[in-house]
């Protein structure tokens, strides 16, 4: 099995999928990768030989963040933005969505669960 950043690639994909496991690395930059180190992109991960395994390491050591390094980056981006108290801040502190879309309806996955509201009660007749 493969190891590349803390994380177990998948033996049976082609490589190029594979490396996508990895977070921060995209189709565009594991085809970057394969293509730097003449490794053939429909290679299987489990077919790759040591010296291929290590040129791969090598060159996202090198030229990638990833993994924890990326998280911790994009996290403290965020907390920047919610210091700074500047409108994306603030809807990453209300846990409302950042980039402009509607919330009256959608929106769910940023809000959670729906909270229902009663309802105003009408007047009865007489």
């Amino acid at each position: 099995m493969a190891r590349i950043a803390g994380v177990d690639l998948p033996k049976n994909k082609r490589g190029e999928i594979g490396l996508t496991y990895i977070y921060g690395i995209g189709r565009s930059s594991a085809q970057y990768i394969l293509d730097k180190n003449n490794i053939p992109r429909d290679k299987k991960v489990h077919e790759w030989t040591d010296e291929e395994l290590n040129a791969i390491r090598n060159t996202i050591t090198e030229e990638f963040k990833v993994e924890g390094q990326l998280r911790s980056e994009v996290q403290m981006s965020i907390k920047r933005l919610m210091d700074i108290a500047c409108y994306r801040g603030l809807r990453h502190r209300k846990g409302l969505p950042v980039r402009g879309q509607r919330t009256r309806t959608n929106s769910r996955t940023r809000k959670g669960k729906r909270k229902t509201v009663a309802g105003k009660k009408k007047a009865p007749k007489k």
